[in-house]
């Protein structure tokens, strides 16, 4: 049945809308941080289950493959079965996955326990964020309401370190899994009591081919970047990449030939739409590339423990969400374009300072010029997400929030293989001129290969040669962390361009509309609209 909700069209949000953000950004907050935390936890868990290299690397990554590769589909799902139950299906699914992984017995276990975790995660980041456009139709509130959703995800992946860190000082490396069950419990109480349903009342059913082209589309090009990351340009991720592009050329095809085709190609007609997933996609390139070298830099330059890392990286995660949530305030009064770019011009700067870092004395400007950098995209993210989701009518909420999130896991990925890339590069060039004389081979070489090589080497070496080892490594390093930031500073400056003249004719309206994009292909007949009420 059909029936009136808080967040229906025309009306403003009430206190039980705001309190069902809150159990939206719960999902929202341990995904992100579940993507980061298990780093913490591969020595623990490797002695423990004997998982080798390869295993090791599957643990990691298998998560955000199925992730990625399942998201448009979950996406699409959610709007034809209802948002409301996908998300709580996936809630329960995800669930009991961690659990088992928490407590898995072997290496292959983890790893199929963390695939079907990440198959369950993508049912959850569609329906949350295509949710809040059903509970929130005011444009300002909404737009508040997604600058918290993305806060969210950017505060989960910033406490990863400091509350695996915490953990894994008291417990063993399954807690830091385990503590998605509690969440993913309150999520299935309070879901059913605070948010509405919502389901697109004329979807077909989905096209299994289309989902099928879907996953061998995104699953190979997400592993040939993840390849390329680990292993440098080589012959077997780019033919990987290849296929995968391929695959997605048939499939992009094949959608324009359906009725009721798995992701409506139609939505890339609105310049709005297209534009701002753009941005966000090379947004979340440079951003995802150069948190992995900062990352690094802490740990093997300045010497500081994972946990002591998370907490220096915190400034930069309260940066965004300041960033976020003064975007959504200041939308009805200045441009998107303006606001966008100029955030934009904010974190070109903080790269700038980032080009200027040194391997001695470092840490306050690497600290600065992260905080700007962030504080910068705050803007990109809140009102770029909100301009994606705003741009579709509420049947292809789902469907555009996951393109959205396919942007961003896509972009995170690409951004570690190419900025590792080009850090590891200059590491290397830097590295083999300034190896001292008198250091073993097999140490040598070691540290040739990347940082941590260096510094582990070290620990073999007596302190003279281990001192001079670590300061060639830790010289060539940080200028492989000025060039990727010099490469930064370029892409976020064009960036800045694209959004000033492509966002320029999008407002963003300050009364009460059911879209916050005031464009030309989003639907506007409210008679329509109303007829497609949430229901409950």
């Amino acid at each position: 049945m059909h029936d009136t909700h808080p967040g229906d069209m025309g009306q403003r949000a009430t206190r039980r809308s705001w309190f069902g953000l809150a159990v939206l950004g719960l999902p929202t907050l341990l995904l992100s941080l579940d993507q980061s935390v298990l780093y913490l936890a591969l020595p623990h868990l490797s002695a423990d289950l004997g998982a080798g290299s390869i295993e090791s690397l599957w643990i990691l990554d298998i998560y955000g493959f199925m992730l990625a590769g399942f998201l448009v589909t979950m996406g699409t799902l959610g709007d034809r079965i209802g948002r409301r139950k996908m998300l709580l299906i996936g809630a329960a699914a995800f669930g009991v996955s961690t659990v088992a992984a928490a407590y898995s017995d072997s290496a292959q276990m983890l790893i199929v326990t963390r695939a079907a975790m990440g198959v369950a995660g993508a049912t959850l980041m569609p329906s949350t964020l295509a949710l809040i456009s059903n509970v929130f139709h005011d444009a300002k509130q909404r737009g508040v309401a997604i600058a918290v959703w993305f806060s969210c995800l950017m505060v989960g992946g910033a406490l990863g370190p400091v509350v695996g860190g915490a953990l894994l000082e008291y417990f063993w490396w399954g807690s830091v899994l385990l503590m998605g069950a509690p969440i993913m419990a309150l999520l299935l109480v309070l879901g059913p009591i605070l948010l509405p349903e919502y389901r697109d009342p004329s979807a077909g059913r989905i096209d299994l081919l289309s989902v099928l082209l879907s996953l061998l589309t995104v699953l190979p090009i997400i592993y040939g970047i993840k390849e390329l990351a680990y292993d440098g340009w080589t012959a077997e991720p780019l033919v990987v990449m290849s296929a995968g592009v391929v695959f997605g050329a048939v499939f992009v095809t094949r959608q324009h030939r359906l009725t009721e085709p798995l992701v409506d190609i139609r939505l890339f007609r609105t310049r709005t739409f297209s534009a701002a997933l753009v941005i966000l996609l090379f947004g979340s390139v440079t951003t995802g590339g150069i948190y992995l070298l900062v990352n690094l830099y802490l740990q093997m330059v300045e010497g500081l423990s994972p946990l002591r890392t998370g907490l220096w990286l915190l400034p930069s995660t309260l940066a965004i969400v300041v960033g976020s949530m003064t975007a959504p305030a200041l939308a009805p009064r200045v441009q998107p374009a303006y606001l966008i770019s100029s955030g934009l011009a904010v974190t070109t700067s903080g790269y700038l300072l980032l080009t200027q870092v040194d391997p001695t004395g470092g840490l306050p400007l690497l600290v600065t010029g992260f905080v700007l950098a962030f504080l910068g995209a705050g803007p990109m993210g809140a009102l770029g997400t909100d301009l994606v989701v705003g741009s579709a009518s509420p049947e292809q909420a789902g469907s555009a929030a996951s393109l959205s999130e396919t942007g961003n896991h896509l972009g995170i990925a690409i951004g570690i293989a190419v900025m590792g890339s080009i850090g590891t590069t200059v590491y290397r060039d830097r590295i083999d001129t300034t190896v001292p004389d008198g250091i073993a081979a097999d140490a040598a070489e070691a540290a040739r290969e990347n940082v941590t090589g260096a510094v582990t080497a070290a620990e073999g070496l007596p302190a003279g040669p281990a001192a001079q080892l670590l300061d060639a490594a830790a010289t060539a390093f940080t200028h492989g962390l000025n060039t990727a930031a010099y490469v930064g500073a370029g892409l976020f400056l064009t960036l800045a361009i694209v959004a000033a003249v492509s966002l320029r004719e999008t407002r963003m309206p300050a009364g009460e509309t059911a879209s916050g994009v005031a464009d030309e292909s989003a639907p506007t007949d409210t008679a329509a609209r109303a007829a497609q009420k949430p229901t409950e």
